[in-house]
């Protein structure tokens, strides 16, 4: 008899449903697994074997043959112990069957029987929300994957109370309910002066835009990215569980929800492949770029970044996903963030403001600006220039992230509000296709008057003038106006920069 249990396995950041089937049958005692099996699935043979002696479960003493479906997928890790179990165990008939082959089981086994906990569990329940399984998990990850509404799960304490409740001799545990993750996001109210930037991270947290600084060095630009986090809305129910799911799978649990729009700020050493994911052996591992999903991705010291990660960031730009090929694995990583680039003017640092004293040669200055390509400056939404405060801006009393916010939220909300009401999947002015937005919610006359002049006489591009319109309507929707205007329109040129090392 075939005898079938269900389990997962993290591709990128989803996970894809295996069926792990066992025949017990006539032949030489041995267990053969099938089915692209790694090294840590082929040792739990042993595994399964001794938390089977332990727990007082009849081991076979025949052939036993453990296929896991597809075969074409390649399997990796522990978390396939339990399954295997199970399945060997419904083939003997020590669980019923059917009950078996309706279970998705997830878990690796010590040698004792307990079953330790596995990553990726809210990805399996996130997979599992339209099949009808029900999904038994170690007791500690029961929390986690209760946050998926819509599946049975329970927990198990070992390999005996798997086996009871598999024969309806006792019920799965309730795990402890998973609390928001803590997080001290800094405020805006700390950083003195620099109004115009103030406004750039306003713009861009309300329409999900990218930004790029470029002042001398200690003039704020690490204050003021690390605090956009803190104007961006908290993350709904889906994109909590989405955001929790990939900081799980990458092996970054931080044994809660994740509430808060996540912050990454990767080293300019970083590699391409630590940026935007990648791994080899068939084992992809994700990029602080699908980290940041939902949330902030900062650059500091953008110029010394690698070229390949740079050059690399541009479909995530435009597409927000990260699509990975390398010759024996595929995947598409989600990576839709608001990217915050900060720079020095010059190698020296000192080349702009009031008191420049910069003793960079010229070709140094132009060497240094264009470590940035032009592709990736196109896609920037946002581009300022900071100086250093003067005294009476350092004794200004600034607004708080909290007051921003508020007026971020409403803005998001109007922008949500005419999306969803067009039936379109779209939430944020910056996700909103260009030649979809043309169409059908341009600028009023005198707005779209200026694009067009500016399109003919300047250097602006095609993508850039999507961009401008973009900008404009999240003005208008800070503004509380139905449409933009001429004056969302020159404000979001401006906004873009027409002058500088930076300029559009």
């Amino acid at each position: 008899m075939v005898a079938r249990c269900q389990t997962s396995v993290i591709e990128g950041v989803q996970a894809r449903t295996i069926t792990v089937e066992a025949v017990v049958s006539a032949g030489l005692p041995g267990t053969t697994l099938v089915g692209l099996v790694d090294t840590a699935v082929r040792e739990s043979r042993e595994r399964v074997r001794t938390a089977f002696d332990h727990a007082g479960l009849d081991w076979p003493r025949t052939k036993i043959t453990v296929a896991l479906l597809p075969a074409s997928i390649p399997k990796r890790g522990s978390g396939f112990d339990a399954a295997i179990a199970v399945s060997i165990l419904a083939a003997q008939g020590q669980v019923p069957p059917e009950v078996a082959s309706a279970t998705c089981v997830l878990g690796e086994l010590g040698l004792d029987g307990r079953l330790h906990p596995v990553s990726g569990v809210i990805a399996a329940a996130l997979a599992l929300r339209e099949s009808g399984l029900r999904l038994l998990v170690p007791v500690a990850c029961v929390g986690q994957a209760a946050l998926v509404a819509g599946v049975q799960v329970g927990g198990v304490r070992d390999l005996v109370h798997l086996v009871r409740v598999l024969r309806g001799e006792a019920v799965p545990e309730d795990g402890e309910r998973v609390p928001p993750v803590a997080s001290r996001v800094p405020d805006l109210s700390d950083v003195r002066g620099q109004s115009e930037a103030r406004r750039a991270l306003e713009i861009c947290a309300a329409g999900g835009h990218h930004l790029a600084m470029v002042g001398v060095p200690g003039v704020g630009k690490t204050l003021l990215a690390e605090r956009l986090p803190g104007l961006l809305p908290a993350l709904d129910d889906e994109a909590a569980l989405e955001v929790t799911s990939i900081w799980s799978i990458a092996g970054h649990d931080r044994g809660g929800v994740q509430r808060h729009a996540p912050f990454q700020a990767p080293h300019h050493t970083a590699s391409a492949a630590a940026v935007l994911g990648g791994g080899q052996g068939g084992r992809l591992r994700v990029g602080s770029a699908t980290l940041a999903h939902r949330g902030v991705l900062f650059l500091d010291e953008a110029p010394e970044f690698s070229r390949l990660v740079l050059d690399g960031l541009r479909e995530p730009l435009e597409s927000g996903e990260v699509r990975l090929a390398r010759a024996d694995a595929q995947a598409t990583l989600p990576a839709r963030f608001n990217l915050v680039l900060a720079a020095n003017p010059c190698p020296c640092g000192h080349g702009i403001g009031m008191e420049a004293h910069c003793s960079c040669s010229p070709l140094q200055r132009r060497r240094y600006a264009t470590k940035l390509s032009g592709p990736v400056l196109d896609r920037i939404d946002c581009r300022v220039s900071l100086e250093r405060p003067s005294l009476s801006e350092l004794g200004e009393n600034p607004e708080g992230s909290a007051d921003v916010a508020q007026r971020v939220g409403v803005a998001r909300e109007r922008a949500a509000a005419r999306w969803s009401g067009a039936g379109i999947p779209w939430r944020l002015n910056a996700e909103v296709p260009g030649p979809w937005l043309r169409r059908h919610h341009p600028a009023d006359e005198a707005g779209t008057r200026i694009l067009r002049t500016a399109l003919s006489r300047t250097s602006l591009s095609l993508r850039g003038a999507d961009r401008v319109l973009r900008v404009a309507w999240t003005l208008a929707d800070l503004g509380g106006a139905g449409r933009p205007g001429s004056d969302h329109v020159s404000t979001a040129m401006v906004m873009r920069g027409t002058e500088g090392p930076w300029a559009a």
